[in-house]
């Protein structure tokens, strides 16, 4: 039986203040001049003062207090204190800076709909480095001064430490955080801050577009590209697509920001739905950082083996280092080694729930499904055949880790991944020590790649670029894309110029060469090409139907049951239908998964399609419980 949940509470703490008689008014009994101090300096107290932080003060005792409570000049009481999740950073110093004649021009057409107080929406592509986060902030003001309140949704949690101490450098205590790293007690009391409007300015991840907030004139989503924006469970819901939805239905002005934005909003852009603004330019003229793609085939065949690091890119770590400048080096994989294969019997050793192999963690000496969490402990011998002739294949950022520190012993490195960042404070610190120039190296996954503002960072290594593009969904080309490109921005953000070292097998693909040239345009005119020969969005609007169940037959006989009331439903044709198959993920978390892809140019048509086939598809006996329907997926594994 699962333990009952905790019931959160408010945060009750003993208090002490100034007597009511007494406050403001000359004091008539005779004092110390300790206790006098002790009254001077409660008068001077504009907030609760907490029992136990005010004796800690230089001549203040807990005795002094209570002697000067017994003789009626202060009183203890008991008080709310809410639990601030930036209460231990650093807010950083509030820098005047000069807007550059571009964000000039975007913020006045921002400030003019939010003074308009209606509903627009604006597409604001700006390049890495270009300011975009000033222009949020100043079209912020503008929303506060008009009495409203402002929503930024940021796509990781790691982005949140960044952007909420520059929000609360500037708005103070108007701000909150809302995101699921958050301990209990913060959530519980950011949300009735935000609830009771003593927190007019919200920031946070993909669920935060949720946030109570009254009167909303303003929503940002930043990064409106990251597939994170996305829930992949019930109830499916894309967090961009709803500030969009919430800010119409509140007359708010809602800005879609990005250096790469995604193909639906830049064609969204070019046919009208959205206002097109543009950012080309970085501050003050700084040029975008060198790249270059590194051929690791001729490596493979210069080297014989396919090591993990290129020449070059070695080379080029310890001429960064020797500058004294930093380096990040960016692989989309975390853990040691991605699978375990036994060389005597060709078997893999796989996750007992689903269908993909387990990753070896060195850390902890253990395998891991990055889909279900199931762990066993690496073996000795294969289990299959009993053989010890086990290969660890296929790198992560844990063992790019152990690679880098091994050749470079002088410098210092840190790993930010998934598993590190399961400790909220301890990424904080890996992040706040790289700003400062205390870590040489920073090696981590997307998580690095964007938001993040590291002025001397010159040199960005990406590794095993590849795997993205080999991924079956028609948006691999897309991420791999912008996973670069944004990559790519953290480098030469200060005034030395960047470079970056792309590793890949295929250096003629046009993702990578677009992303060498940081061109985004060039990227948009080739895929969307693409997009429109092979009837994908924007072009068309997707549904995925997914049936999952621990019986493939079962699985199986539901989904033909549902096929053919989809087929009754487009008796017109207006509708294409894929499926049932297979899904690229055929199994997870002990369930066998099959899929149907289905496409319309008719949006309408499309949900008219799916409502009537699974009202039919109930009434034919189809289990709907096992069926899950997702408009506009993000994800098809």
């Amino acid at each position: 039986m699962k333990p009952a949940a905790r019931k959160v509470k408010p945060r009750l703490r003993k208090a002490v203040r100034l007597s009511a008689p007494n406050r403001g008014l000359s004091q008539t009994k005779r004092l110390t001049m300790k206790q006098e101090a002790i009254i001077e300096l409660l008068r001077n107290e504009s907030g609760v003062t907490l029992h136990a932080e005010f004796i800690k003060r230089p001549g203040v005792s807990a005795s002094s207090v209570t002697t000067l409570a017994k003789r009626g000049f202060l009183e203890f009481y008991t008080a709310e204190v809410f639990r601030d999740p930036l209460s231990n950073t650093g807010i950083p110093e509030i820098k005047k800076l000069q807007l550059t004649d571009e964000q000039a021009d975007v913020l006045s057409k921002l400030q003019g709909v939010v003074e308009r107080g209606v509903y627009q929406g604006f597409l604001l592509h700006g390049i890495t480095g270009s300011g975009k986060t000033e222009v949020y902030i100043r079209t912020m003001k503008a929303v506060l001064e008009k009495g409203r309140s402002s929503l930024m949704l940021v796509p990781e949690i790691a982005l949140t430490p960044v952007f909420s101490k520059r929000l609360r450098a500037v708005f103070g205590r108007n701000v909150a955080i809302l995101h699921s790293s958050l301990s209990a007690g913060e959530r519980f009391d950011e949300w009735r801050r935000i609830r009771n409007g003593e927190a007019r300015v919200v920031i946070g991840t993909r669920s935060a577009v949720f946030a109570p907030l009254v009167d909303i004139g303003l929503i940002v989503v930043d990064e409106e590209h990251d597939t994170s924006y996305r829930q992949h469970e019930m109830p499916f819901y894309n967090g961009r697509d709803v500030a969009i939805v919430r800010a119409h239905n509140a007359d708010a002005v809602v800005i879609l920001g990005s250096a790469t934005p995604a193909l639906e909003s830049f064609h969204n852009a070019r046919t009208g739905k959205y206002e097109y603004l543009s950012l080309p330019k970085r501050i003050e003229n700084r040029p975008l950082a060198r790249a270059e793609l590194i051929d690791m085939r001729r490596v493979f065949k210069q080297a014989g083996k396919d090591p993990i690091l290129a020449p070059e890119l070695v080379e080029a770590i310890e001429d960064t280092h020797d500058r004294g400048e930093q380096s990040i080096i960016l692989l989309n994989r975390r853990g040691f080694s991605q699978f375990v294969l036994c060389r005597s019997c060709g078997e893999s050793i796989r996750c007992r729930n689903c269908d993909i192999t387990l990753t070896f963690h060195k850390r902890d000496n253990n395998l891991v499904c990055h889909y279900c969490n199931h762990q066993i402990e690496a073996p000795n011998e294969c289990p299959s055949c009993q053989s010890r002739f086990l290969y660890f294949m296929g790198e992560g950022t844990e063992q790019v880790e152990a690679v880098i520190q091994k050749r470079f012993a002088a410098m210092k490195i840190a790993r930010i991944d998934r598993d590190t960042a399961k400790i909220r404070v301890r990424m904080e610190k890996i992040f706040s020590e790289f700003g400062k120039g205390e870590i040489d190296l920073l090696i981590g996954t997307q998580m690095i790649a964007k938001g993040h503002d590291f002025h001397n960072v010159t040199l960005v290594g990406v590794i095993s670029v590849d795997a993205g593009l080999s991924m079956p969904d028609f948006r691999s080309a897309e991420r791999t894309f912008q996973l670069l490109t944004q990559v790519a921005g953290r480098a030469g953000r200060g005034e030395l110029p960047g470079r970056v070292l792309i590793q890949t097998y295929h250096p003629e693909h046009y993702a990578l060469r677009h992303a060498k040239e940081q061109s985004y345009d060039s990227f948009y005119e080739e895929e969307i090409a693409f997009r429109k020969r092979m009837h994908y969005p924007p072009f068309v609007a997707l549904a995925s139907i997914m049936f999952k169940h621990p019986n493939l037959n079962y699985a199986y006989t539901n989904a033909r049951i549902f096929r053919d009331c989809l087929d009754k439903a487009n008796s017109d044709g207006g509708c294409i239908i894929l499926g049932p198959a297979v899904a690229p993920l055929s199994r997870l978390r002990g369930e066998h998964r099959l899929q149907m892809l289905i496409k319309s140019k008719n949006r309408k048509q499309l949900r008219e399609t799916i409502e009537f086939a699974a009202a039919d598809a109930s009434a034919n006996s189809c289990d709907m419980k096992i069926v899950y329907i997702e408009i506009d997926p993000i994800n098809l594994l």
